[in-house]
């Protein structure tokens, strides 16, 4: 399968690799867009929501988190498709353990992006239906993370993985990267 990024010496450069994109589209319309989209949509549809405006600090701070929310997302992303050489998505998981970026700091960044810009959702839309959702996503985060993902992981990469959990909190970042050549 080709990947969707490159390096070239200390940059990169996008390669238009027909599998691994139609991989991150898929992966992103189906996990993603559901939680950040799709369902939002439904539950203030099913709750007759209509928008109001919020204050001009709660609405900017939204804005703030949305734009770090996609931000982080982009550089989970990325670090998954190049270091990891796969994507989020359970059928294509990465290959190779990332531990690098964000990811020395907390082991499940991309889960903090979706979670920073779902609060961002709720103070944009002025809505506690979406703040909701925020705090059912977070629980069953925290129920999935330790009863299957961490499993799947401690088994596709022994003590690698092991080695880094130890170091690096699941949801609380470290203030300090986390360095496996020191470890």
């Amino acid at each position: 399968m080709r990947g969707l990024l490159m390096t070239t010496g200390n940059s990169m450069a996008f390669r238009y690799g027909d599998n691994m994109i139609f991989e991150w589209i898929r992966t992103i319309l189906i996990l993603p867009a559901n939680v950040l989209i799709f369902m939002p949509a439904l539950v203030l549809y099913l709750a007759g929501y209509r928008w109001t405006l919020n204050h001009p600090a709660l609405l900017a701070l939204g804005g703030v988190l949305l734009i770090l929310g996609l931000l982080l997302a982009g550089w989970t992303m990325r670090l998954f498709a190049v270091k990891g050489k796969g994507t989020a998505a359970p059928w294509n998981p990465p290959k190779n353990l990332v531990v690098s970026g964000p990811y020395r700091h907390v082991r499940n960044p991309m889960i903090t992006s979706v979670l920073t810009m779902l609060l961002a959702e709720a103070l944009l839309l002025n809505t506690w239906w979406c703040f909701g959702l925020f705090v059912l996503f977070t629980l069953g985060n925290m129920i999935y993370f330790p009863l299957f993902e961490e499993k799947d992981l401690e088994k596709r990469f022994g003590a690698s993985y092991l080695e880094y959990k130890h170091h690096v909190p699941r949801w609380i970042p470290r203030l300090t990267p986390w360095n496996p050549t020191k470890a």
